[in-house]
């Protein structure tokens, strides 16, 4: 488990937030690691194996992200705004944002802080 600021203060909403996360990034890594393995096999039936143990853990990515998404509204939200569309995903943000997607301005690097002169 991850924790950044002392497990006796966080609430339990937080120490559940913080399993769900460490659980996605480790389905996320089963899934990860069970494509590699279904890529370099020669044998169809260990591929087989490993492809069906990797859509699993994407099933188990997923219902978590569920969970994510119906405890935090902001996740709710962003997830509303980028899944299912065809649209470039970037094209998807800057029509969010009015047309900035959160880089660089065309003034170079910017800090958000305003100019330094």
């Amino acid at each position: 488990m991850s924790y950044y600021e002392p497990y006796s203060e966080l609430s339990a909403e937080a120490r559940d937030l913080n399993r769900v996360i460490d659980s996605l990034r480790e389905e996320l890594e089963a899934v990860n690691y069970y494509f590699q393995r279904a890529d370099v096999t020669s044998d169809e039936t260990v591929s087989a194996l490993m492809i069906h143990n990797r859509d699993e853990e994407i099933e188990h990515a997923c219902m978590l992200i569920e969970w994510l998404r119906r405890k935090m509204p902001e996740f709710d939200k962003e997830l509303r705004q980028y899944l299912f569309t065809d649209a470039p995903i970037t094209a998807v943000e800057e029509a969010a944002t009015g047309g900035s997607s959160g880089g660089e301005p065309s003034g170079g690097p910017s800090l958000g802080i305003g100019s330094m002169r």
